[in-house]
């Protein structure tokens, strides 16, 4: 059986929400990572639970497995994108993305999704990282809390630039709070950008901890998601590395700023994640004969 290959929502951002699973579905990927935002299943919709059944059966109908995302760029404050967040300097603005992302370990409940996906937020100017870890402790185990209670997994990503950065981060916040339903969401694209070892190998260190798995590529120094072949990375180790560790989870594609062309780079990422994954499991049959 191969990897299980969705596509994020940001990256069809023009198209309605049951249009892009529909596609989805057609051009052959297994999954789909929604972002929750006000034009794709807006989590403050006054018939929100009726949107939530009806995208469930849509995406069970077509064979799709789900993965909640919650990194939409302006859906609690207009003004600031991805404010407020765990890190936020005032205590009502942690309190309005805990209550999200509450919210969002209770529609993925009712989803049958696989994970909710979140991250930590960027410190604000001049804030010192050292105090901000208690109270995105705080916050963080009180959503963990509500998912352990709801049978959701959370997946906690390490992103560049903000108070959980890269896998050690990570680790220190898994092991504070303590709580089974936290895992590890893992970016490959920002492997190159955070971490000592090349991305299959943190791969191979983290694979218990994955329940969600995003792709792209990139290129060195910049924090910029591309088009599979614009950047440097190379995903037939990496494929088989995952296939290695025996992931099971979702492996989407992320391409928020591809929204213009997502049926066309939709359908070249699918084509470049299954030949590399072909690719690396006929390197590893040629290695397991010699």
């Amino acid at each position: 059986m191969g990897l299980r290959l969705g596509y994020n929502t940001n990256g069809l951002a023009h198209h309605r929400l049951e249009d892009a699973l529909r596609l989805l579905a057609e051009l052959g990927y297994d999954g789909c990572a929604l972002t929750l935002d006000h034009h794709h299943l807006d989590p403050f919709a006054p018939d929100l639970p009726a949107r939530v059944d009806r995208v469930g059966r849509l995406a069970g109908d077509l064979g799709l497995g789900l993965v909640v995302e919650t990194g939409a760029r302006f859906l609690l404050d207009p003004r600031r994108k991805h404010e407020p967040t765990l890190v936020s300097a005032e205590a009502d603005g942690r309190r309005r993305r805990v209550d999200f992302l509450l919210l969002a370990v209770g529609i993925a409940r009712d989803l049958g999704a696989e994970a909710v996906s979140l991250w930590s937020g960027a410190l604000p100017a001049g804030a010192s990282p050292d105090r901000a870890w208690d109270p995105m402790l705080e916050g963080l185990a009180t959503v963990a809390a509500g998912a352990e209670a709801r049978g959701v997994a959370l997946g906690l990503e390490p992103e560049p630039g903000m108070l959980v950065e890269d896998v050690d981060d990570y680790l220190r916040a898994r092991a504070a709070v303590g709580s089974p339903a936290l895992r590890m969401t893992l970016d490959l694209g920002h492997c190159i950008l955070t971490e000592e070892g090349a991305p299959e190998d943190v791969v191979r260190r983290v694979g218990s901890e994955l329940v969600n798995v995003h792709a792209e590529d990139m290129r060195r120094p910049r924090h910029e998601h591309l088009a599979f072949g614009e950047g440097e990375m190379s995903y037939e180790p990496i494929m088989g590395a995952l296939r290695e560790i025996r992931y099971d989870g979702l492996v989407n594609v992320e391409l928020s700023r591809d929204s213009h062309r997502g049926p066309d780079v939709a359908r070249s990422a699918l084509e470049h994640l299954r030949a590399a994954e072909a690719a690396a499991t006929k390197e590893g049959a040629g290695a397991r004969a010699r």
